[in-house]
């Protein structure tokens, strides 16, 4: 069943800049005494007989006025002319996604992506469903030549954990010339600091869990497109798959997105200096930033991007057992997986199992939060220079 179409809010945030829009979206007509914020609608059916159309809900597993509420940001922040969809995870959205992929297709994506991306296409490749070519997405010419045999371009920008940088113009020009479908996961960036739709992307992915909701207490995922026929095979994928959202999960990441400019700008110039400092402290080996001047990926994002987001990658000296201890010693900084929350995060990435060979074993992926920098670098600093060298 098609979804019913998007309903105009009379709070029209169409000309509005993104960071008034993920306050000012998603919100209940401005009529008297009505609520300011959107109703959590909780219901399984709707009221209907006789035939149905694409504006009946029907069925909780095709439509919710709270999704909406939600998808509908999303696309005035993506500058999509569809409604986003969300899902019920990150990794249900890439799942609808990589359904685009004919049997037996290709699959061109970054050797360094999302570990839940490559574990979910390495599982289809072994089923027979599809192959996969892996490029590394900062090498131009190698994601071109790998163009040939494609039927979907999977990309991320910067990429998870390497924090790579794709050029994005190029690529998705290239591979529109050439009939490839085009997804971006725009987890990382999100549509505040980069919009691969304008880019000429067929689609955007994004983990909502992250950056989106914000606060580390909501699982979620969303797809964006312009194209009504992509739009029409995601929905449908997702209502038959059941990969749908709790409303109560949606209204939650729609509350964590009102914050979202603030918290962005705020890990961002948090997330740049820690960089600056981190590149002289004895202890540290390497880091990778592209809002430090010297990073491969610097001049790319600097053209490409409205800023370079709050997430930075360190190899730290030492093997992987001091690595680990240092990272225990941390008090302000927690241990554990995901980013995008307002408390700062910090993971050994090869933990993981899936993570690829090529990530180094000790490289630590820093999700910088809203908290003092003074104090988030005395913490790093005081477990960084217990690292016996």
């Amino acid at each position: 069943m098609t979804a019913r179409p998007e309903t105009p809010s009379a709070h029209s945030t169409d000309a509005l800049r993104p960071d008034t829009v993920v306050v000012a979206g998603g919100r209940p007509a401005p009529e008297h005494d009505a609520p300011v914020g959107p109703a959590i609608v909780l219901t399984s059916t709707y009221r209907g007989s006789g035939g149905l159309d694409a504006a009946d809900r029907a069925y909780g597993r095709y439509s919710n006025p709270t999704w909406e509420d939600m998808e509908g940001v999303l696309a005035r922040l993506e500058g999509a002319g569809r409604p986003g969809l969300l899902y019920a995870s990150g990794l249900a959205a890439i799942a609808s996604v990589l359904s685009l992929v004919p049997a037996g297709g290709c699959l061109v994506m970054p050797r360094h992506s999302y570990q839940g991306s490559l574990a979910l296409a390495k599982d289809l490749e072994a089923r027979g469903l599809l192959t996969i070519v892996t490029v590394d997405v900062a090498d131009t010419e190698e994601v071109l030549a790998a163009l040939g045999a494609a039927d979907l371009l999977w990309l991320e920008s910067p990429t998870n954990p390497m924090l790579e940088v794709a050029d994005l113009p190029a690529l998705l020009a290239a591979a529109r010339e050439r009939g490839v479908l085009t997804c971006v996961d725009n987890t990382f960036a999100t549509p505040l600091v980069q919009r691969p739709l304008e880019h000429g992307a067929d689609v955007v992915v994004h983990s909502v869990t992250k950056y989106l909701a914000g606060h580390s207490d909501v699982v979620l995922g969303a797809a964006v497109t312009s194209d009504a026929g992509l739009w029409d095979r995601l929905k449908a994928h997702r209502s038959l798959h059941g990969a749908i959202p709790g409303p109560f999960e949606a209204w939650l990441a729609l509350r964590g997105m009102r914050t979202l400019a603030l918290r962005i700008e705020r890990s961002a110039a948090t997330a740049g200096e820690l960089a600056r400092r981190l590149q002289e402290h004895p202890a540290v080996l390497e880091v990778r930033y592209p809002g430090l001047p010297g990073d491969p990926g610097h001049e790319r994002a600097a053209a490409q991007m409205d800023g370079f987001g709050a997430i930075v990658a360190i190899v730290p000296a030492g093997d992987v057992e001091a690595v680990e201890a240092a990272v225990e010693r941390l008090r302000v900084w927690t241990p554990a997986t995901s980013l995008g929350g307002v408390e700062s995060l910090i993971e050994r990435r090869r933990r993981h199992h899936e993570e690829p060979r090529s990530v180094p074993e000790t490289l630590l992926r820093l999700s910088v939060g809203i908290e003092n920098v003074e104090d988030l670098w005395e913490d790093l600093d005081r477990a960084l220079s217990a690292i016996d060298r």
